[in-house]
């Protein structure tokens, strides 16, 4: 994670001679605490007049950051920054803090000077939304509160969004038949985010097949010996010939440098079976899935486990009245960095699949907070809806 880190200021003060010293050590001790939680911080003087936010805007994009983080050393008028921050394709955040955790009428007035940038932050959102420029906003105190987590959680959320735009998709098979909420329009999706989508086409995969190694394979079941729990009623031969398959998918992803994947697992004929396993170890890796065609849902999943690597494709199957949860799940596919204990590989028997025997690496999701989030298709645009949710321990289980 990169930054920015802009500091506003008034000129009228420098011109009266206002010693700013608190201020400037404040934003060195602010430097410090940002690359304490690794951020790499590009820093800049204080800036007060439009060439001088002009110059460090254009400093901040030479150095490629993934955002600029504001704060206001004091009031700043906002009509001096607005043109270099509303011209930029950067992300803005602005942070509002200050030196002085306290602010009573006990307060010595000397420090109205060091804590008064409030307004600024105030008259800077104003002009912000005016323009129609995005931003996010974390206040609190640097050392008393969490505001410093959540600049970098909203820099992280900006990087996630930059990675959507780069996102080339593979597809496995085509969409499921008569499936509408995930069907939209590649050229839009291109149009629209930078989402490219491909199919692997049955040439591809053979070649990638042809290019597997017996030395591959025994490579690949020895690793995954080590990973999960095998079933009693695992056949080798037979897993043998899915190991290839799962290695047939991974170099076709690589050769053509997907970032994210679909399958679908009513037309997989032309890789030799449902390749489970290797869907979850590819969203390990920092890959994005989801299943049956669903390109959409592949490439945001793919931008988001780019900066949340513990991001995993779900779908909502049960729900459960009584209390209160529902079941989620999916055919085999799951993030194993999400995976609660070792996941146990058995034959999983789906009559639905043509082609060899598919295997899956069953696991349940760890238990914990998180965010359940869901993209869709209305008839103006697109819609992301977000949604804290808790992950419930799944106590009792009789599903193997």
């Amino acid at each position: 994670m990169k930054i920015g880190f802009l500091p506003l200021y008034i000129k009228l003060y420098d011109d009266i001679g206002t010693d700013r010293t608190v201020l400037e050590n404040c934003y060195r001790e602010l430097t410090s605490m940002f690359q304490d939680r690794g951020v790499e911080v590009v820093t800049s003087p204080f800036c007060r007049i439009k060439s001088e936010f002009e110059q460090a805007v254009s400093l901040f994009e030479q150095e490629d950051v993934d955002a600029i983080v504001t704060w206001h050393a004091a009031y700043s008028p906002s009509l001096e920054a607005i043109d270099a921050l509303v011209n930029t394709k950067l992300p803005i955040v602005v942070f509002d803090t200050t030196p002085t955790l306290e602010f009573t009428p006990q307060q010595e007035s000397i420090a109205v000077g060091w804590n008064h940038g409030i307004h600024g932050v105030m008259d800077l959102c104003s002009m912000l939304k005016r323009h129609q420029k995005p931003y996010a906003i974390a206040a609190g105190h640097y050392l008393e509160s969490d505001c410093m987590d959540r600049v970098c959680g909203f820099v992280r959320s900006a990087m996630a969004a930059k990675a959507l735009t780069t996102m080339k998709v593979g597809l496995v098979g085509g969409s499921f038949e008569g499936m509408g909420d995930f069907l939209v329009d590649y050229e839009e999706l291109k149009e629209r985010f930078g989402i490219r989508v491909e199919e692997m086409d049955a040439a591809s995969l053979k070649r990638a097949k042809e290019a597997i190694s017996e030395e591959d394979i025994q490579k690949e079941i020895e690793a995954d010996r080590e990973r999960f729990t095998f079933d009693e009623n695992v056949i080798e031969e037979e897993y043998h010939d899915y190991v290839k398959s799962c290695l047939a998918l991974r170099n076709c992803i690589q050769e053509n440098s997907y970032n994210a994947f679909s399958v679908n697992f009513l037309d997989v004929e032309k890789l030799g079976t449902m390749p489970f396993t290797e869907c979850c170890k590819a969203m390990e890796r920092g890959l994005g899935y989801a299943g049956e065609g669903d390109a959409l849902t592949a490439a945001f999943t793919g931008a988001l486990i780019s900066q949340y690597p513990e991001t995993s494709f779900v779908e909502i199957f049960c729900p459960d009245w009584k209390n209160h949860t529902v079941f989620v799940s999916h055919m085999g596919e799951m993030n194993y960095r999400s995976a609660a204990g070792t996941p146990l590989l058995r034959r999983t028997g789906s009559e639905f699949i043509k082609g060899g025997m598919p295997y899956a690496g069953y696991a349940k999701m760890k238990a914990g907070k998180g965010i359940y989030v869901n993209i869709s298709r209305d008839a103006d645009d697109y819609q992301m809806l977000l949604a804290p949710c808790e992950m419930l321990p799944a106590e009792g289980d009789t599903m193997p």
